[in-house]
């Protein structure tokens, strides 16, 4: 399976630097990788128990389990081929947007996580889903395909498509397995609505002049914590 394929490791006769290749990825992807990461390996040493980690609104809401609206992020399963085709999707487009469309606008970033995470945990009571992770990354996704519409894609080698289809290519291929859509259709909901949002709606309000131009601003305290944060420019007018 070819999803816009694979960075190339180390050179001619070159091994493969882990640190230099985990260092180059951004802050918050790094973050976001290594809570993924540490999660799983605490379950994997009985450390913590994936019991402890998943959704559940009774016991987070009525006895004050806060932590679970983290770890149920953080958490993709135990060591195994899925657990690192989720992390290959997790650091490989979290880290292009980052890099992207998101370059020096950290706040901007942390902005789409933290909508992301409470639009899905708002849905997440109605729906039977206990991990929200692959619903993030499927946001991430879809967000950056919609961002890159001219890339041009392959599926296994047999056909191809431009990115904004990635995410509905790997839906029908979850289906074909007989995977519940469940967990993707939550991520393009949520993916589709951050991007209406953040790049079609400042379009429809420029036009019609309405007063509000951008809804997902961040706050100067994120700006500030994110280091993005600069001293409004006032302009001097003269008579």
């Amino acid at each position: 399976m070819d999803f816009g394929g694979a960075a190339a490791i180390g050179g001619a006769g070159e091994g493969f630097d882990f640190m230099s290749w985990y260092m180059d990825i951004p802050i918050i992807s790094r973050l976001y990788f290594t809570g993924a990461f540490l999660t799983t390996a605490g379950c994997a040493l009985d450390i913590i128990s994936p019991f402890s980690l998943y959704f559940n609104f009774d016991l987070i809401f009525f006895q004050g389990q806060i932590w679970r609206l983290l770890t149920t992020y953080l958490f993709f399963g135990m060591f195994s081929i899925d657990f690192l085709f989720h992390m290959y999707f997790l650091v490989r487009y979290c880290r292009m947007l980052e890099e992207g469309d998101f370059r020096g606008k950290t706040a901007h970033f942390v902005m789409m996580i933290m909508f992301g995470v409470i639009f899905m945990t708002a849905v997440a009571p109605f729906v039977s889903v206990h991990f929200l992770g692959s619903s993030l990354t499927f946001m991430m996704v879809y967000v950056w395909g919609r961002r890159n519409e001219d890339m041009r894609m392959s599926f296994l080698g047999f056909f191809t498509f431009n990115a904004p289809y990635l995410p509905w290519v790997m839906l029908m291929f979850s289906v074909l397995l007989g995977n519940p859509v469940t967990i993707d259709a939550i991520g393009i909901l949520v993916g589709h609505t951050y991007y209406f949002l953040e790049y079609v709606y400042p379009v429809v309000a420029e036009i019609r002049g309405w007063r509000r131009k951008k809804i997902l601003e961040p706050p100067r305290v994120l700006h500030w914590i994110c280091g993005t944060y600069q001293e409004p420019v006032e302009h001097l007018h003269q008579d």
